[in-house]
């Protein structure tokens, strides 16, 4: 799993808080990502955040985006395991989509906090809700799962009609899993059943594609 780097010494108090936000959001959350908690856990005052943060929203976002790196390290790195394995441009392609659906759903279930704060950005310039953008840049995660699909295009294996709008009901059915395993109706089951279940759920998805 990634990790995270090492308290602040005197160094960028910046990166710093971030990194006590992501040290508490592993455990906590969303919730537990607090300007006066933060701050104590990187040893400064609550008053030396907001040199570096306008607010507690703007401290969030931050600690969202690197929590969205971590998903995205994590689902890299799967992709390139089952790459390796696979031969042929079609075969590779296929192993690439599959390596961004279940390192999505194997961070979710490692780090349900991290997978929880990862979706909690918005765009900073008074926008009310959540949005898949950050001031109109694509997450990674998701830009990976695009990459995936255009790469599955140009092997043969999707169509380009096929294509059109493709990442919605492969995110959404992706995610929806993750979700009911780490919040809703699935959280109690055994690590096992849950990873067998990801599987299958991404193999659909995947035949789908295909079959496109």
């Amino acid at each position: 799993m990634p990790q995270i780097s090492t308290p602040y010494h005197h160094g960028d108090l910046r990166a710093a808080l971030i990194d006590a936000g992501l040290d508490l959001a592993r455990t906590g959350g969303p919730d537990a990502v607090r300007v006066r908690e933060v701050t104590r856990a990187a040893g400064v005052s609550p008053a030396s955040a907001y040199r570096h943060f306008a607010d507690h929203r703007a401290l969030l976002v931050a600690v969202a985006l690197g929590s969205q790196d971590l998903l995205a390290q994590a689902m890299r790195e799967r992709i390139s395991s089952l790459v390796a394995d696979a031969s042929g441009t079609q075969e590779q392609a296929v192993a690439r989509l599959r390596g961004v659906g279940l390192g999505y759903i194997d961070f979710a279930l490692a780090e349900p906090g991290w997978f929880a704060l990862a979706l909690l950005t918005f765009d900073p310039a008074g926008a009310a809700a959540p949005s898949v953008t950050v001031a109109h840049e694509v997450p990674p995660p998701f830009q990976l799962l695009i990459d995936a699909l255009d790469g599955c295009v140009t092997a043969g294996v999707l169509s380009a009609e096929g294509r059109v709008n493709a990442e919605w009901p492969c995110w959404s059915a992706v995610h929806g899993f993750a979700d009911i395993a780490t919040r809703g109706p699935l959280q109690g089951q055994d690590a096992p059943t849950l990873a067998a279940l990801g599987v299958h759920v991404v193999d659909r998805i995947v035949a789908g594609v295909r079959s496109r």
